[in-house]
């Protein structure tokens, strides 16, 4: 019946197993930070094309410009 004693005092052994440890949510907005810049070369590139893609666009005008 050791079990019982257990009971309401949760708060206190969280805090002594798992002192200096990185909770889950501070571990999950680390990651989520993370992510921004690991693809920054990548998502920059992709940008570059895009505009380059756009500006050939505006630069070659529509259809009717072709004849």
């Amino acid at each position: 019946m050791a079990f019982f004693g257990l009971i309401g005092n949760d708060q206190k052994l969280a805090a002594q197993e798992y002192s200096g440890r990185e909770s889950a949510s501070e571990k999950a907005a680390r990651k989520r930070r993370e992510g921004h810049r690991r693809n920054l070369t990548q998502t920059a590139r992709q940008g570059q094309a895009w505009e380059d893609a756009e500006r050939a666009r505006q630069d070659r005008g529509g259809w009717w410009r072709t004849r």
